[in-house]
């Protein structure tokens, strides 16, 4: 019992990994949108405000690349408790796990609710207030 509980912490850590990548992700893309927002204020030219799409598209990618991750990780775990003692080999290959359940794959995490209702209401937000600048 005692491989299988390293084991299950091995993959835990890498879980928590990519949860603490996501949040600094989110705070990230917070901090340059605002800092964009406040330059195009301040000189007030339109092109900072069209620049900050940019970097919120591609933490947008970002976000969706690690939440997968962190899905095969979690789908790992659970295969990992159902085997024997005899079958651990401390393997952190997720990659059996790229495909099944379709839920893993980074696509359907890029449309995730959780991600699809930060960068959804972040970018709504973002148009919202260039539009009043304007």
């Amino acid at each position: 019992m005692e491989k299988k509980l390293k084991h299950l912490e091995f993959i835990q850590q890498a879980i928590n990994r990519m949860a603490s990548n996501l949040f600094l992700l989110k705070g990230w893309t917070v901090t340059l949108i605002t800092a964009m927002f406040a330059l195009a204020a301040r000189e007030s030219k339109d092109l900072y405000f069209a620049v900050a799409y940019f970097p919120t598209l591609m933490f947008w990618l970002l976000d969706g690349y690690f939440l997968s991750q962190e899905r095969r990780f979690r789908s790992l775990y659970d295969h990992v408790i159902k085997l024997d003692e005899s079958a651990i080999d401390f393997s952190m290959d997720t990659e059996p796990f790229k495909v099944t359940p379709p839920r893993n794959k980074w696509f359907h995490a890029l449309f995730s609710s959780t991600l699809l209702i930060y960068y959804g209401v972040l970018m709504a937000a973002m148009t919202t207030v260039w539009w009043l600048v304007r």
